[in-house]
């Protein structure tokens, strides 16, 4: 396919802008990246799509799109619970997904931004868009995920927060844990 040909389908297609946050905490195996599931073995992180909304200002209405850092915290607390006073930013990470499927007949053309934070927190409240979630090491969180674009945004925010002493130190496999229970999955430190 030409590049220009792939400009060209994508402008035919339907626009839509997601955000969200891939989200780690540290502990004393490293950092470990929190993974939503949706059923069906596709495992993703928090994000959603990019709200508008109706304002009248002077006697004329006008359509105001959220922002997408705006939408990644509003779509974190929905997902997760996380409100953004538990999450520290990361400065200047910010990763593009850039990807087109089909919903129904029409042709969607998908931007989704992604920010990076840390939290303390360990105990999620998932939405019930969600079967479970869980923590893991970058090791194991790259083999859940199914799409080759996720795993290279993981990849990305892995190499932001792995400590340099880290990088040859032997994991045990045995302390991670998760729940698949519907509304109420947690970790559980082993």
């Amino acid at each position: 396919m030409v590049i220009g040909e792939n400009v060209k389908n994508a402008q035919k297609a339907i626009k839509e802008i997601s955000a969200g946050i891939i989200i780690y905490r540290k502990d004393r195996d490293g950092a470990k990246f929190l993974l939503l599931y949706h059923g069906n073995g596709y495992w993703n992180f928090a994000k959603g799509k990019l709200e508008n909304s109706v304002m009248a200002e002077n006697g004329a209405t006008k359509f105001v799109r959220e922002s997408a850092y705006r939408a990644a915290l509003r779509e974190v607390r929905e997902e997760t619970g996380l409100n953004a006073k538990d999450l520290r930013f990361k400065e200047f990470f910010k990763v593009y997904d850039r990807f087109s499927f089909r919903r129904d007949k029409d042709r969607v053309f998908k931007i989704v931004i992604y920010y990076l934070a840390e939290t303390r927190q360990s105990d999620i409240k998932i939405s019930e868009e969600h079967d479970g979630y869980g923590w893991f090491l970058y090791k194991d969180a790259v083999k859940l995920l199914k799409y080759q674009n996720l795993k290279d945004n993981l990849k990305q925010a892995y190499d932001r927060v792995r400590p340099k002493n880290l990088q040859s130190r032997q994991i045990n496999p045995q302390r991670q844990s998760f729940n698949l229970q519907k509304g109420g999955a947690s970790h559980r430190p082993a």
